[in-house]
């Protein structure tokens, strides 16, 4: 417990460090800092005035639509704090007292409660009220689940970014962190978790109370508890941690509880040793939470898992079991980094993201080897960085945020995919002993307490003696990202100078310009002798290879062995003809899949044909015997065929690709996961009346996969791709799959698959409901977005383009993290055309007050619709009608 303005909870009484100018605190009135939403005047002002913060909550959740709620706020207050300001956005709020005295004529405005200074004192207070909060399946901060198979209903909460105070009177603040016990009285034959242990439970009347002990400080943010009639699992080998897996009773039989259990427990036990920092929460529990919005959410004590992520319907392939895997060990990873050492503010959210991503990868090098990690790692994240970090609508690592209103829009590939890209980077630069211990100072310095990305890097500064100044100057305050060239020279059959060149990706406004520290490896590739890789280090805009001088000119040169530098590494043009002819020759996987990357990103920079890339990948794919590489390929061989190439070459391309995939969902030779995975790109890409012929028989049984019939998810895919390329066949199918499938998904698979449909009432249909239908949960709105916009119904969805833009306010005030991005990236990047470009600017152009933070996002997607014109009419594509 911190003790009053000096501490852990609320890192204090004296005035936080100056790391930027957001930091100033200028005076204002309260009045002023009562704006919706969580002004960073507001939060800085009660940071430095208020600790040692607890929440006593109460709540009845025996209502279907509304619980009713009691809260009591203990806290020291410094003397001359003035007038306190608490948020709260529920429908109602009544009851308040302050230190025992009841408060009259409230001023309770736009989600602010404000309580007069001469009602407080210096030292310890206590604020009391009552209240409601909604129940529903959007919407709300406690979101309802009722489960149609059965009859059950599940409830669960989601706080962040700043939610807390939409389910309760509170300071909802990363640095106002509070000791919260929870009270919550439900039916009698539901189970209550909380982010403590149950102290006591109490049954009367048809309902039962549950009490719960009181938690170590936390963040609002993490609060959290889910109620239902769940089924469980527990689990307490001798001398190990035990953990209680949750999910809904009625999908129990496809649940794999023993194989979550142990992950979890697993990667809590190698992070203990790792960190040398024991696990710093009284338990760890997870609960499969159905139509959760996210992969995942790392509350304090119970970890909340996207259900449909982690219940295979079907046999998974490996990429899936990894990404399950991956999921886990980035949530436990927050346990640590996000939940023990909290962001103080929400600018510096890449500090949590960015580490539970990078950690996920330790943990599964060390758990399992055989999995090549660092493969993984490369596969899931850096595409997706670079992508996004080379638009204009790119941002720092560190994004300034002068209100939580704004915090949703931060989430995205900066903080989750270029963020642990760079921590790569710093512990190469580091060291990784240098690193590791000091990720220990860094946690232990600030448990249950909050810091910034400068403690992070004054810590790690510390433990290794690396000058890590200008990492944070170029990696976390500047936006973008370099292009690196590859420059080889040679004389005979000798190199006379190898050099690699950085500049900018992208002219990005108000870039400081500069140069980005980096020390990488390169590869001089040779087909008849040993490779050689040698160190190089930017200093400037160029490195030097020195070591390279004199050697046998190679095949190749690759500049990123090992993956450790963060850029656009494009090869020259003679290694990169050698790569085309040759890429599934590399033996090593985690450098095979960068050449594949390389291939692909000359492809995006329009160097390379994408129908020369689908013939490499043709080529190549008979060959490959790797899971995650093959699945690579296809994914990207899949939207070269798809969006980019000419229709000339889609029709000579496509009946050999159907083909090729057909065959290899019948090689018995090949390993389940490659047939999988080869089946699933034939379903979501199949066109000619040949292929489409195949999937009948799939869904028919006359066709069998892995010696059965193919299993319900693939069943309705290949529904979803029946109705999306207009089969004839498509509607009796669709109706005779409502029957068919009798699972508790059911529901949501049909609806997925019915916004495929080329029918303009049906989308309007579902585009009315996605924004208008309060009993729509919103997962599943995310889930149908990509069946809605499919590339090849553009004639149809770009109707749909200006209204889906014109509602991006609504929908970063009303619904969850991702779903912004998601949304606006669905309907941008599902278009193809010039019109549809012109569309998106003119939007932008007729909005200059557009919040900066949705024009970023708008920027990122239009950014990329800009891309696959100018691919597509380098391949000779005609425009879309």
């Amino acid at each position: 417990m911190a003790a009053a303005f000096g501490s852990s909870a609320a890192q204090a009484a004296s005035p936080r460090p100056n790391t930027s100018a957001r930091h100033a605190a200028p005076q204002t009135a309260t009045g002023r800092l009562m704006q919706p939403g969580i002004a960073h005047e507001l939060a800085l002002s009660r940071a430095t005035t208020l600790a040692d913060v607890h929440y006593d909550l109460d709540l009845d959740l025996t209502r279907p639509d509304m619980a009713a709620g009691a809260v009591r706020i203990a806290f020291r207050r410094r003397r001359d704090a003035g007038d306190l300001v608490v948020d709260y956005r529920g429908p109602t709020l009544d009851a308040v007292r302050t230190n025992a005295s009841a408060v009259a004529n409230l001023e309770w405005r736009d989600g602010h409660l404000r309580l007069p200074a001469h009602r407080l004192k210096g030292g310890v207070n206590l604020v009391e009220a009552r209240f409601t909060t909604p129940i529903a399946p959007t919407g709300a901060a406690i979101i309802r689940f009722d489960d149609r198979s059965d009859a059950s209903t599940y409830l669960y909460t989601l706080l962040v970014p700043s939610d807390a105070n939409l389910l309760f009177p509170c300071f909802d603040q990363p640095d106002l962190k509070a000791r919260i016990r929870w009270r919550i009285r439900a039916p009698a034959e539901w189970t209550v978790v909380a982010n403590a242990r149950v102290e006591a439970r109490d049954t009367a009347a048809g309902s039962t109370t549950w009490t719960f002990a009181r938690t170590e400080p936390i963040p609002t943010y993490l609060a959290a508890f889910a109620a239902g009639p769940w089924t469980e699992w527990g689990s307490a080998p001798t001398g190990q941690r035990p953990i209680t897996l949750y999910a809904r009773k009625s999908r129990r039989k496809e649940v794999d509880a023993d194989t979550i259990i142990k992950a979890n427990r697993d990667a809590a036990h190698w992070l203990e040793t790792w960190f040398g920092v024991p696990f710093p929460f009284s338990k760890l529990d997870a609960v499969l939470a159905p139509a959760f919005p996210f992969g995942g959410m790392e509350h304090v004590g119970e970890i909340f898992y996207n259900e449909n992520s982690f219940i295979f319907r079907e046999p998974p392939t490996l990429t899936q079991r990894l990404g399950r895997d991956a999921t886990i060990y980035h949530e436990v990873s927050h346990q640590w980094f996000g939940d023990l050492v909290t962001m103080r503010w929400f600018d510096d959210l890449w500090l949590k993201e960015g580490f539970a991503t990078y950690m996920s990868a330790r943990i599964q090098a060390e758990l399992q080897p055989q999995s090549e990690a660092w493969k993984t790692f490369y596969i899931r994240n850096k595409p997706v960085a670079y992508a996004a970090d080379s638009t204009r609508g790119t941002n720092s690592v560190w994004q300034p945020l002068a209100n939580l209103d704004e915090a949703k829009s931060n989430y995205g590939p900066i903080v989750y995919n270029k963020a642990p890209s760079i921590i790569k980077q710093l512990a190469f630069l580091a060291g990784d002993d240098g690193f590791r211990r000091g990720l220990h100072l860094f946690l232990t310095r600030h448990a249950y307490a909050n810091a910034t990305w400068r403690d992070l890097l004054s810590a790690v500064e510390t433990t290794s003696g690396v000058s890590l100044k200008a990492f944070g100057d170029q990696y976390i305050l500047r936006a973008g990202m370099p292009r690196v060239e590859t420059r080889l020279e040679t004389r005979g059959d000798k190199v006379s100078r190898l050099t690699l060149a950085q500049s900018p990706v992208r002219a990005l406004p108000n870039d400081p310009g500069g140069w980005w520290p980096m020390k990488v490896q390169v590869r001089l590739g040779y087909r008849d002798r040993p490779d050689v890789v040698l160190p190089a280090s930017f200093e400037g805009d160029t490195a030097t290879v020195a070591g390279a001088v004199g050697l046998p000119v190679p095949d190749y040169v690759w500049a990123n062995d090992g993956d450790y530098g963060y850029g656009l590494f494009l090869p020259d043009a003679r290694s990169a003809a050698w790569i085309a002819a040759h890429v599934g020759e590399a033996r090593d996987g985690l450098l095979r899949a960068m050449l594949w990357g390389a291939l692909w990103d000359l492809v995006r920079e329009t160097r390379l044909p994408p129908a020369r890339f689908a013939e490499i990948a043709l080529a190549a794919l008979p060959h490959e015997q790797d899971e995650q590489i093959a699945s690579l390929i296809l994914n990207r061989a899949s939207i070269a065929l798809v969006r980019y190439v000419s229709e000339a070459n889609a029709a000579r391309l496509f009946p050999p690709w159907e083909q090729a995939l057909a065959a290899r969902t019948q090689d018995g030779a090949l390993a389940y996961g490659l047939r999988k995975d080869s089946l699933d790109a034939l379903v979501s890409t199949a066109r000619t009346p040949a292929a489409r012929a195949l999937l009948h028989d799939d869904l028919s049984g006359t066709r069998l996969f892995d010696g059965a019939p193919v299993k319900q998810l693939t069943r309705w895919n290949i529904v979803e791709r029946l109705l999306a390329v207009g089969d004839p066949g498509a509607e009796a199918l669709y109706a005779t799959e409502m029957k068919h499938d009798a699972t508790p998904e059911a529901g949501r698979s049909a609806f997925i698959a019915r916004a495929a449909t080329p029918d303009a009432a049906i989308k309007r249909d579902y585009f009315h409901r996605y924004l208008d239908d309060p009993s729509l949960n919103e997962e599943w709105v995310s889930a149908s977005l990509a069946a809605f916009n499919d590339p090849d119904q553009t004639g149809l969805t770009r109707a749909f383009l200006r209204p889906a833009l014109e509602r991006l306010e609504w929908i970063r005030a009303n619904r969850r993290i991702f779903f912004l991005p998601s949304w606006i990236n669905a309907f941008v990047r599902g278009q193809r055309s010039p019109d549809a470009l012109a569309e998106v600017d003119a939007y932008l152009s007729r909005r200059p007050d557009l919040p900066i933070d949705i024009r970023r996002k708008v920027l990122e997607a239009r950014d990329e619709l800009e891309r696959t014109i100018a691919i597509r009419r380098a391949a000779g594509a005609k425009e879309p009608a």
